[in-house]
């Protein structure tokens, strides 16, 4: 293990709470190391279990798992707007960029405070969270107006193609967004695992976040940042890229387009 110089995986566990499996398939994929310097992810676990790393099972990250889930749908919740049934398979199978997932993700339950905004790229695994006042449709707008002005105005639809919600409150007003290009759907009601995506990236950002804790002991630059760390981590299903490579790639291919353009 001490081979592995910098990308320990105590450093990377501890620090930036990389998985044993990224930590091996990021180092395998830039050719970090010799075959011969890397042991596989199985011998990482067996030597964690039998207490010859400088770690403890509580330093990895969790094993996100979903049960499978029934739907049981109230139907006496109103749907805000087009049904996910109307959704094109395009954004399904994950082969285009462009098609997003939307949730918050709440500090206190009771009380008035801020919340983050939460959206996630389906292809690249790309996930934006932002802070907002609250729980509501004005700031939820607000925040989707300084993204269009980040991204820029003629790029926006392009960037957001379409974007999926839950039929939560502050969501009633995100169909205005079609109004700039952008096709919004909503998932059934009680049915979070039509955004699983979504819901599977905000148990992670719950790390740096743990339910109950008010968001408003952290500033609008930690909630970035902790979205930016989560963007840094390798993924075995991205071929051990991060979702920071792909979603730059894609903003390259945007702009790089309207650069022909405009020449």
């Amino acid at each position: 293990m001490q081979k592995w110089g910098d990308l320990t995986c105590k450093k990377q566990v501890k620090e930036y709470h990389w998985s044993f499996d990224a930590c091996v398939g990021y180092a395998r994929l830039h050719k970090l190391f010799s075959d011969e310097e890397i042991v596989c992810t199985k011998t990482l676990y067996n030597e964690l279990w039998a207490g010859n790393l400088p770690l403890v099972p509580h330093d990895l990250p969790e094993a996100l798992s979903r049960k499978s889930k029934k739907n049981n749908a109230r139907r006496n919740k109103r749907v805000l707007g087009r049904s996910i049934d109307e959704r094109p398979e395009i954004a399904n199978i994950k082969e285009e960029y462009g098609h997003w997932e939307i949730d918050t993700v709440v500090g206190h339950k009771a009380g008035h405070e801020s919340v983050v905004l939460t959206l996630v790229e389906k292809k690249s695994d790309y996930y934006i969270a932002l802070k907002i006042p609250g729980k509501d449709a004005a700031s939820v707008m607000a925040a989707m107006e300084t993204l269009r002005e980040e991204y820029g105005e003629t790029k926006f639809s392009e960037i957001f193609k379409t974007i999926t919600a839950d039929n939560g409150n502050e969501f009633e007003r995100l169909s205005e967004l079609e109004a700039w290009g952008v096709k919004i759907y909503f998932a059934h009601p009680y049915s979070s695992w039509e955004r699983a995506q979504n819901e599977r990236h905000n148990r992670i950002f719950r790390r740096y976040l743990p339910k109950g804790v008010s968001i408003e002991r952290y500033t609008a630059e930690q909630i970035l940042w902790f979205a930016d760390e989560m963007n840094e981590l390798p993924r075995k299903h991205l071929g051990y890229r991060t979702p920071t490579e792909l979603f730059d790639e894609f903003l390259d291919q945007v702009y790089s387009i309207a650069k022909v353009q405009v020449t």
